[in-house]
């Protein structure tokens, strides 16, 4: 058992804990949430010792082991295999002592234990878990050295995974993994025999894998039983209630307050009016936790162009001469929200560079709109940025001639708010270099967004406000990402990249996840079953769906009518103008065909969104 009792931090003067308490029983899976900063990562190093309190108390069992992820990833000569074993410590010590003792009844004593231990298997369950993990079985001798940041990361997830802590401490561990190994980390913490508390804004992974939310606000914790969406709707009622008895309070205060200015200085009243003033310092506001205001993302608007803004034809693409992907025929509408999925080494970024304009062809052809403009983001930008200047500096190199109160305004449509806008990015928040990063890529009003794990570093509350910015969004989107949540609500089409090809994956995310699950990696999507009575937020989805669908609609009916007025006349038919005439037809077709799909769509949308509400 995990047992906080009533425990007092400050970090740099600034206090995190007041009186905060929580007791968490042994063998729990608790997901940890609330606002980037408030202390969560500073509570895990205080568990571990790291921290001294300032008052209050942090126990856990006499002897428990508690582990957690290290912040720099191993970058030595060993394998990755080797690395992951030597973090069951004391398996590596009694191979150590039998190796060195010749003492027949030791050497028996540590036989039993490494029975006892699994130690025989070790092997097995390591390389289960690396390739869990995204490493395939050739790797897994390699040092880990050979391996870059990230995936060293992973390795150091694996040790820790491998050695079974009593108290298992992962704080936002997703971050680093693709979507694959996210949903393997998911289903292997859902089965862990000891405690875990695990720091994250993954909804996917919170409502999956645990059973109870721990949350921190008000510098106080406050521990949920369910999952992330039972929390939600439990703290949601709390917060309406706490609302309705403010209002109580301050409808109380306003009455105090009216008799107090009518006869303060009346002599008659005047001590009734003393009294009140008593009571009205008094009454103070319900002690809520106060949802912090939704920063919405503000993306601009693209203007329309002729479909596709994007085709491939028979498109290869690598590096240096040799191909990651081959034969792509793709085509890509300014209506699209395309989901890429498929294992970390694919090709999916490599797809995304192509489609960037960042990798040139191998072979094949790849038609772009004339007048097409892309954003791309992608999380090594961040590492792009000036660390010494600040949000308003990098804004102002891209927009030299606007107001300084104009390049204020973007920036807060993007959270980044006065205090934020002045200081250097070296002192930013990771969630708040995200949303830099963001905003420069879509300030030109991008046709195509290109968006490789956007929701890493970014809290629950702007993971949300990023759903409906590009639920709102006019322009296409290429979504790469391991936020289960956030695909769900945004993609309406998914790409499987695998390889050397991507095809269209005609299934839904979860056939894709319970693929990945399944234990014989060449077992085929599961067959349709009965359906479940769909989620609010499913019901919520497809209703954004036949929104979107209809507004679709609308556009293309809207620029048919233009292309046909401009067919219509008779101008256009004169003598020397067939090339223009030809390449008005060859966009009223394309047009044609595209509101041809979206009806179809809309059709589609409606269908669903009518057996929901059945």
């Amino acid at each position: 058992m995990l047992r906080i009792s009533n425990i007092t931090f400050a970090m740099e003067g600034r206090p995190l804990f007041v009186g905060a308490s929580a007791t968490i029983p042994t063998g729990h899976k608790v997901g940890m949430v609330g606002r980037n900063g408030t202390g969560k990562t500073t509570l895990f190093r205080i568990i571990r010792g790291e921290l001294v309190l300032e008052g209050g108390d942090i126990s856990v069992p006499k002897g428990a082991r508690i582990g957690g992820v290290a912040q720099e990833a191993p970058a030595s000569d060993v394998s990755l295999l080797d690395t992951v074993l030597a973090a069951d410590t004391e398996r590596a010590e009694l191979l150590a002592e039998a190796e060195a003792t010749h003492d027949p009844a030791r050497i028996a004593d540590i036989q039993t234990r490494l029975t006892d231990i699994n130690a025989w298997s070790a092997e097995a369950r390591a390389s289960t878990i690396l390739k869990g993990l995204g490493f395939d079985d050739d790797q897994h001798a390699l040092p880990c050295s050979d391996f870059s940041g990230g995936w060293r990361m992973r390795v150091a997830l694996a040790a820790v995974l491998f050695s079974q802590p009593d108290l298992l401490l992962l704080d936002e561990p997703t971050n680093y993994l693709d979507l694959e190994g996210a949903l393997w980390l998911e289903s292997y913490l859902a089965r862990y025999p000891h405690s875990v508390i695990i720091i994250s804004h993954d909804r996917g992974l919170l409502n999956r894998a645990v059973g109870a939310i721990l949350h921190l606000e008000d510098r106080k914790l406050t521990l949920y039983q369910g999952n992330y969406d039972r929390f939600a709707e439990t703290r949601a009622a709390r917060l309406a209630v706490a609302e309705a008895e403010n209002k109580k309070v301050e409808a109380q205060r306003a009455h105090l307050q009216s008799f107090v200015d009518r006869f303060r200085y009346k002599a008659s009243k005047a001590v009734q009016a003393q009294s009140r003033i008593k009571m009205i310092e008094k009454l103070k506001p319900i002690n809520t936790p106060q949802e912090a205001a939704l920063r919405a993302f503000s993306f601009p608007t693209p203007e329309e162009l002729s479909p596709p803004i994007v085709a491939l034809e028979s498109a290869s693409v690598g590096y240096d001469g040799k191909p990651v992907l081959s034969h792509m025929t793709l085509r890509i509408d300014q209506d699209d929200r395309i989901a890429l999925l498929g294992k970390n080494g694919m090709g999916k970024s490599t797809l995304s560079k192509l489609l960037s304009g960042r990798l040139e062809l191998l072979g094949g052809r790849v038609t772009r709109a004339r007048k097409l403009r892309i954003g791309y983001f992608a999380q090594h930008q961040m590492d792009e940025l000036h660390a010494d200047e600040t949000p308003l500096e990098h804004l102002r190199r891209e927009r030299p001639g606007e107001t300084p109160a104009r390049l204020r305004a973007r920036l807060s449509g993007f959270g980044l708010m006065a205090e934020q806008a002045e200081t250097i990015v070296a002192r930013l928040s990771g969630g708040q270099k995200a949303r830099l990063t963001l905003m420069l890529a879509t300030l030109e009003a991008p046709h195509l967004l290109i968006l490789d794990e956007p929701t890493n570093h970014l809290d629950m509350e702007s993971r949300e406000a990023l759903v409906n910015a590009l639920t709102a969004y006019t322009g296409a989107v290429i979504l790469v990402s391991h936020d289960m949540h956030l695909l769900s609500l945004v993609a309406d089409r998914l790409w499987l990249v695998n390889k050397g090809r991507v095809t269209v994956f005609e299934q839904d995310l979860e056939a894709y996840r319970k693929m990945l699950l399944t234990p014989d990696s060449t077992a085929k999507p599961p067959k349709a079953q009965k359906p479940k009575p769909p989620s609010r937020d499913a019901v919520k989805a497809l209703r954004s769906e036949v929104r979107k669908s209809e507004e679709r609609v609308e556009k293309l009916n809207a620029m048919r009518d233009k292309l046909a007025k401009k067919l219509a006349n008779p101008a256009l038919y004169e003598d020397g103008k067939a090339g223009e005439m030809e390449v008005w037809q060859k966009k009223y077709a394309e047009v044609m065909n595209a509101l041809d799909r979206a009806e179809a769509m809309w059709v589609s949308a409606e269908n669903k969104l009518e057996k929901a509400r059945v």
